[in-house]
């Protein structure tokens, strides 16, 4: 069988929220299949292959480091964009603005990796709060927390998720977070893949569509009950 194999990109610098969690959740629900995984991690001046991986994931960082994160990305924008063809990205926090077009801060412009067809802009208040959404891809609902300066701009792409309860890529609007083809994109904290065991079964589910692997859908009553405990938290805020 496969050996599905993860590349955790800047897992030291982009790891603000403990998103590490996001990628041995995905790793467990993989081995769930009897999926044999390997991940890799990978930070600055790390040589990385990206032909070699099936699966990429970036967290977010603090302003220094997620300008740190961009420069070394920077000299694999190439390989970016073949590899979101190709592979799966699941990018969460700051890191979605990493792969827009222009970063608009006050008077500064910054050019950011130029890959998917949308631009950030700082917001004048932070967006803070729990989130209730739901996406076109599942039934259940998507549940979280953001925390965040920046929103999205001249969005061209499809949006991943619809807010319900709490605010979309603004506080005006509904529409949250990129999709396009494998990448999911969204500034959902959580982490996202530990507290939506629906959205991550699906994630799953499409892997092993991908790479002609069966697939057998299993939950643990755990993760289920925690999921539920948390969507009624959020709905009685």
């Amino acid at each position: 069988m496969k050996t599905i194999k993860i590349a955790h990109l800047y897992y030291d610098l982009m790891n603000l929220y403990g998103e590490n969690g996001n990628v041995l959740c995905l790793k467990k629900y993989l081995e769930n299949q009897n999926i044999d995984v390997f991940v890799d991690y990978l930070t600055k001046d790390d040589k990385i292959d990206f032909n070699k991986y099936d699966i990429y994931y970036i967290g977010s960082g603090n302003d220094e480091n997620f300008m740190i994160t961009l420069k070394d990305l920077e000299k694999y924008k190439d390989d970016l964009k073949k590899a979101i063809d190709n592979s799966f990205f699941i990018v969460t926090g700051n890191a979605l603005n990493l792969f827009g077009k222009k970063y608009y801060n006050k008077n500064i412009e910054i050019n950011l990796l130029n890959i998917l067809d949308y631009s950030v802009k700082e917001n004048k208040k932070r967006l803070v709060g729990e989130q209730l959404y739901k996406t076109n891809l599942i039934n259940q609902e998507i549940i979280g927390f953001e925390n965040r300066s920046t929103y999205l701009i001249n969005n061209n792409e499809k949006n991943l998720f619809e807010s319900i309860k709490g605010f979309g890529n603004k506080k005006n609007e509904k529409n949250e977070g990129i999709k396009h083809n494998n990448f999911y994109g969204t500034y959902l904290l959580g982490p996202l893949l530990i507290r939506n065991p629906y959205f991550t079964n699906y994630i799953v589910k499409e892997i092993c569509k991908k790479y002609n692997i069966e697939y057998n859908e299993t939950y643990n009553n755990f993760e289920l009950k925690a999921y539920e405990n948390y969507k009624t938290f959020i709905n009685e805020k």
